[in-house]
């Protein structure tokens, strides 16, 4: 296990959920932290550098990313967590909400990578990890179109680790099964589901993300899928 005190981390969709969770337990590890949000929360953690930004305007990231690296010297973690859900049968699906999960999963993903990657590639030990899901390895009913953004999370990031292992850039896909937030609520979910009562917490993702980047440097860890023990198997 290697310290992360004084490493520079960006996180996107941190204001709530897993991203928040991700950040308060990168902090009490002694990680300086650049917050991206809609609300643009610094979460309470000092000398946090937080903005609003939309993951769909890769102008927004950039700025972020600037700010960050003009802060604290540099980046070295990117967690690209921003995502969002609907679940239902693939023809009763609103085309507002298709694009959404294109453009705040996929999108998203790919302009906070671009806009981290300079800082990430001047870093002597960085890392890449990705928020992507158990929907990203495998076909699951009435999640099509999340199922095809998470697809393309794992896709992307297994590809950069080609790219970037030369340069000493770890590139990681975390891929939980189910998660207790809000997470699509109202949009598949419901307060009263009871699968809700089964399912992981967002520390204990954030606890997994914890373990990625503490590797010693010797190895890299290509991905996590892990699932609540009441959830069953998939094919």
């Amino acid at each position: 296990m290697i310290s992360l005190e004084g490493k520079v981390a960006l996180v996107t969709g941190a204001s709530r959920g897993i991203g928040a969770a991700v950040a308060r337990s990168l902090a009490a590890q002694g990680v300086r932290l650049g917050l991206a949000s809609r609300s643009g929360d610094d979460l309470g953690i000092e000398g946090a550098v937080a903005a609003p930004c939309d993951v769909r305007r890769p102008e927004d990231l950039e700025s972020l990313a600037d700010a960050t690296a003009e802060r604290f010297g540099g980046i070295d973690i990117l967690v690209a967590n921003a995502g969002v859900g609907a679940y239902g049968p693939f023809l009763d699906l609103p085309p507002d909400q298709l694009e959404e999960m294109i453009d705040v999963n996929v999108k998203g993903t790919l302009y906070a990578a671009r806009a981290a990657l300079p800082y990430l590639l001047k870093s002597e030990e960085a890392d890449l990890v990705t928020l992507a899901s158990e929907a990203g390895r495998r076909g699951l009913p009435f999640e099509a179109v999340y199922c095809a953004s998470k697809f393309a999370q794992v896709g992307f990031t297994r590809a950069m680790d080609h790219e970037l292992r030369e340069h000493g850039i770890r590139c990681t896909n975390v891929c939980p099964g189910g998660v207790a937030t809000d997470f699509a609520m109202g949009r598949g979910r419901t307060p009263d589901m009871p699968e809700l009562e089964g399912m992981m917490t967002s520390e204990d993702v954030a606890e997994v993300v914890l373990f990625v980047l503490t590797r010693t440097r010797n190895h890299r860890i290509l991905e996590t899928a892990f699932r609540p023990a009441t959830e069953p198997s998939w094919g």
